[in-house]
């Protein structure tokens, strides 16, 4: 499948708002520069009405001007080296790219070389998810990692002492971007290709992480529950903080209860706690 490309001039106050809003509607890959934004989406997944709605809402006061293109998948990692700085989690995790140096004082290092994949730990999202998971003891636990994307929870979860990591996400591009990044560290899994529904992994599993988006994951949650041991955690993130009622009001009838939440820039993270 090919990518959508958007080139978005915007005043620069508006450039984390616009990612925030078009991360919502299935953008999944962003570049910032002097002028704005680049973004950009597989086609699939492209809402039209969604993406006009959001630059009509934005237009005037941001003063934004734009130009699409189709662009067929391409090696990302030149771009990224241009803007892909490295990222500190606390002082549990370093995330970096291959070419970027060590750096000592850190529990874990991770290295990414994304391309066109989400999950770099820049967004709030998976930095929040990397925090929550530094809380959880993964020691000898079977985990699950739903759109895992670059796979940068998959191998946190791997350096936090998981005994058995699987994971999965529906696009084919980061399927092979994730599958090189286990190999940077170390991981000897694969990700595999496909929804939660097509996959069907098979529990149980003490661990479940998902960082999608809030739709996607009221849909599946009780397949969430379903794999999950009793006294499982759930791990959510790829909402907003006025969604937090949302998630946890289907979570409950589940037998889900929430154990911690943290915001940043918006957006939210939970964790629960499989009761039952």
């Amino acid at each position: 499948m090919d990518y959508l490309e958007f080139k978005i001039k915007c005043l620069e106050q508006f450039r984390e708002i616009l990612i925030a809003e078009l991360s919502m509607i299935g953008f999944d890959s962003f570049l910032e520069n002097e002028e704005g934004i680049d973004a950009y989406t597989l086609e699939s997944d492209f809402d039209r009405v969604a993406f006009d709605e959001v630059i009509a809402q934005y237009k005037v006061d941001a003063q934004i001007t734009l130009e699409e293109g189709v662009m067929p998948k391409v090696n990302w990692n030149e771009e990224w080296e241009k803007n892909y700085d490295p990222i500190e989690v606390d002082d549990l995790v370093y995330v970096r790219a291959s070419f970027h140096p060590s750096v000592p004082g850190f529990k874990h290092e991770i290295v990414i070389n994304p391309k066109m994949s989400f999950g770099t730990g820049h967004h709030a999202t998976t930095f929040q998810m990397l925090r929550h998971q530094g809380e959880i003891d993964h020691q000898g636990k079977r985990v699950l990692d739903v759109g895992s994307g670059t796979g940068i929870l998959a191998i946190m979860a791997h350096l936090l002492g998981a005994s058995q990591v699987e994971a999965f996400d529906i696009d084919d591009w980061c399927v092979d971007n994730g599958n090189e990044n286990f190999d940077l560290n170390g991981l000897t899994t694969r990700m595999n290709l496909g929804t939660i529904r097509e996959v069907r992994p098979q529990g149980e599993f003490d661990i479940v992480l998902a960082n999608i988006n809030k739709n996607i994951l009221l849909d599946e949650m009780a397949i969430y529950t379903g794999l999950l041991k009793e006294k499982g955690f759930l791990l959510l993130s790829g909402f907003y903080t006025e969604d937090i009622e949302d998630l946890n009001n289907c979570a409950k009838p589940l037998g889900l209860e929430l154990i911690s939440q943290q915001s940043k820039d918006n957006w939210a993270a939970l964790i629960l706690q499989k009761k039952i």
